[in-house]
């Protein structure tokens, strides 16, 4: 394993436990970005599974967006989320940014979820 991939592991590993510390029961709204799309998933830890889930590779919304890769469609998967999240009964989450700088496409997804109803 190469050192970056050492550090990232660790650095995950990091806001994940101080995220369960913090959690008191809440559910996370875990994001992942790679380099042309985002998901986000919104988990029960304690039961340990995934309440909802949104991404900008689903139907509705690849057809629509320019890119998978701008803050735009960020903001999309943000809305989306925070919709299913609340039809499953979830109100209230913890941001799980996964070890990445909270900038960007992250912030853009995590203000539309703040817009639509999420508290966190």
């Amino acid at each position: 394993m190469s050192r970056e991939r050492i550090r990232s592991d660790r650095r995950r590993a990091r806001v994940r436990r101080h995220l369960k510390a913090a959690a008191y029961g809440r559910a996370r709204l875990s994001v992942f970005r790679s380099s042309q799309h985002i998901y986000a998933q919104v988990i029960d830890d304690a039961a340990g599974r995934t309440l909802a889930s949104a991404s900008t590779l689903e139907k509705g919304l690849k057809d629509e967006l320019k890119t998978g890769a701008d803050t735009a469609a960020a903001a999309r998967v943000g809305a989306l989320i925070a919709e299913r999240a609340k039809a499953a009964g979830v109100e209230k989450v913890i941001f799980d940014r996964g070890g990445r700088l909270y900038h960007g496409r992250l912030k853009a997804l995590a203000d539309a979820a703040r817009e639509a109803g999420l508290d966190f």
